[in-house]
């Protein structure tokens, strides 16, 4: 299939961006089942915790050339969604790349696949995620393949140009901004009730008298 490109997605709103930066991200999982990413993709650079805007690339046969056209028009925020087509052998990301992404501002970058030159990366900060490393590299092939801002797959979640990426220490959630929009405040309410829910704890409550999982149990076999 030759390179097809399509719009790039309009920003993420400013609003949502200021929640999404306060809140838990495990705390969503609490609510929502779809979008989490298998835990073969880990973080394997940098320290921050990941919001912004998925800037999604395809690419095919060992090819980062599209790649590295995508990665000249990197905005500030913008988190780089790579699909490599299910080849975990060669790493289209490594020092250049992630020093190009990371001067013109991007949020992270998360690979379905390898990278590689952790130890180059590492100093940029740029928050890094992938199933492994390789010193095996994509080449510049210039071959008529590969996507930008077009879906892809990433983790096994469906991800559309645009979609909000969380990621940190944990794992890898994508979703529709209307999606998220729709769990954020009660999300938000949830981290603002933990703080007490520990201190009882610690006063000696029972986790499930507090949660009402101790209730339920009870009622297990009644008739």
């Amino acid at each position: 299939m030759p390179f097809i490109t399509g719009p790039a997605p309009a920003p993420l709103p400013a609003e949502l961006v200021s929640k999404l930066s306060r809140v838990s991200f495990p705390t969503l999982g609490h609510y929502l089942e779809e979008g989490f990413a298998d835990f073969g993709i880990r973080r394997l650079t940098g320290t921050a915790r990941v919001v912004g805007r998925a800037v999604t690339v395809r690419i095919t046969d060992q090819d980062s050339t599209v790649l590295h056209h995508a990665a000249g028009w990197c905005e500030p925020g913008d988190v780089f969604v790579v699909d490599t087509g299910g080849d975990t052998r060669h790493a289209p990301v490594g020092e250049v790349l992630a020093a190009t992404l990371s001067i013109r501002g991007a949020a992270g970058v998360i690979v379905d696949g390898v990278v590689t030159d952790l130890d180059e990366v590492e100093p940029f900060g740029l928050p890094v995620y992938a199933r492994g490393s390789s010193v095996l590299t994509t080449k510049l092939l210039s071959l008529d393949a590969g996507g930008i801002h077009v879906p892809v797959v990433c983790g096994g979640v469906a991800v559309n140009p645009g979609d909000v990426v969380l990621a940190d220490r944990n794992g890898v959630f994508f979703a529709s901004v209307a999606v998220v929009e729709a769990i954020v405040d009660t999300a938000l309410a949830d981290d603002a009730e933990e703080p007490e829910l520990v201190e009882e704890l610690r006063r000696g409550a029972r986790l499930g008298e507090l949660t009402g999982a101790s209730e339920a149990v009870a009622g297990f076999g009644a008739s």
